[in-house]
């Protein structure tokens, strides 16, 4: 088991060699910092100034991390993925926008998602963001407790109905519903959110999932006090486990305003945090289904070995592989081949839109230490194999 993922054939046995060559120049680019930094400032600027770039990024960065520019433009990419097995969670990508008109266009593009994961095999999952359902500043002012003015406490009602609406959805069409998790100090409004609908719609089964970003150290505990609260109310409990993407703009928050930081004190504390969090899932999945999204190759494979101890069939529903598109295809495809349960989190949107998310990638992959070389290897490996010059 333990060299599963270094079979570059069937990891990117989607991919024409025009492809792996774009996936190679794209990880060569996004290996050195300085480049990214003037690539994500130059194409900004291009952006805003309406300079036809958009077929240029189109091209390569958004066609390696994206689904397409709206959801049915994604489905001839969802298809291709299920020939493998390997399974899709269409994610609408577009960041930024605050006003009500946007949260209700969301909305909207939620409920379709869940439409179309109904009517499809192939997508298992929906998914949203809350940010996407209202303001951050808003969730924090829940989060911390503060009175809210009449407007404010409308605003916050009618992000509750959003809540409301697609988790009910979800339960009626039978499909899992997955709720990304964003910064600590927006998240316990979210969290007791979720809560509240999980306790409504996980009466039977998970059909709402929560996210714990598990370099933070205290979701374990959360974790544990939610399973006390399944047992004693009767509801089942979905989580999908990420180690987190907000770890700099956390650190940097909690030194600016004095307060303790919600992170892990290294990368090793995350890793055992996030495997013991893994562990305790997989040991109570009478009441639990887990999500492991993880680009981490020893975490998956800790998962697996579990899995295998315990007599628990690869099949097994209640346990999910995730990776994001266009990245760890090496874990993806074998896990498919193996007969594990795999979605990649498929992104789309307009171009313009989804820049944000690709720029947040490219920058993710720089700073996450191992990830950009592990990708160069496994694709140069690849080529050899072809033999590409």
């Amino acid at each position: 088991m333990k060299n599963l993922f270094d079979n570059t054939q069937i990891a990117f046995s989607l991919k024409s060699d025009t492809e792996l060559e774009r996936a190679y120049f794209l990880f060569k680019l996004i290996a050195n910092e300085p480049l990214v930094r003037i690539g994500t400032a130059v194409t900004n600027f291009a952006l805003k100034a309406s300079l036809p770039v958009e077929g240029l990024i189109r091209a390569t960065v958004f066609d390696h991390f994206c689904g397409g520019v709206n959801e049915d433009d994604s489905l001839k990419v969802v298809d291709k993925l299920f020939t493998k097995g390997v399974s899709s969670v269409l994610d609408y990508s577009v960041e930024g926008k605050e006003e009500e008109e946007q949260f209700d266009a969301v909305l909207e593009k939620t409920l379709k998602l869940i439409e179309f994961a109904k009517e499809k095999k192939a997508i298992p999952f929906a998914v949203f963001k809350p940010s996407g359902f209202g303001r951050i500043d808003l969730y924090e002012e829940v989060s911390l407790g503060k009175k809210l003015n009449l407007s404010e406490f409308d605003e916050w009602n009618r992000v509750v109905a959003r809540f409301e609406k697609v988790c009910k959805a979800s339960h009626d069409s039978d499909v899992a519903l997955l709720i990304d998790a964003e910064e600590s100090w927006m998240q316990d409004a979210v969290d007791n959110l979720v809560e509240e609908m999980m306790v409504k719609y996980n009466k039977s089964k998970p059909i709402v999932f929560n996210t714990l970003q598990m370099y933070r150290w205290d979701r374990l505990d959360y974790l544990k006090k939610l399973h006390e609260k399944a047992k004693a109310e009767g509801f089942f409990i979905g989580m999908k486990l990420v180690r987190g993407a907000y770890m700099e703009k956390e650190n940097e928050r909690a030194i600016e305003k004095g307060y303790p930081t919600p992170i892990c004190a290294s990368k090793e504390a995350t890793d055992e945090n996030y495997d013991a969090a893994v562990k305790y899932m997989v040991d109570h999945l009478d009441m639990m289904s887990v999500f492991e999204g993880t680009h981490n190759e020893n975490s998956t494979y800790f998962l697996m070995n579990l899995m295998e101890e315990k007599g628990i069939k690869s099949t097994e529903n209640k346990i999910w592989f995730g990776q994001l598109y266009g990245m760890s295809d090496n874990i993806s495809y074998n896990l498919a081949d193996s007969g594990y349960n795999v979605a990649k989190y498929l992104p789309f949107g307009p171009v313009k839109d989804v820049m944000p998310y690709l720029i947040r990638r490219a920058e993710e992959n720089t700073s996450v230490a191992g990830q950009t070389s592990r990708e160069l290897a496994m694709i140069k490996a690849e080529r050899d194999r072809r033999k590409v010059k």
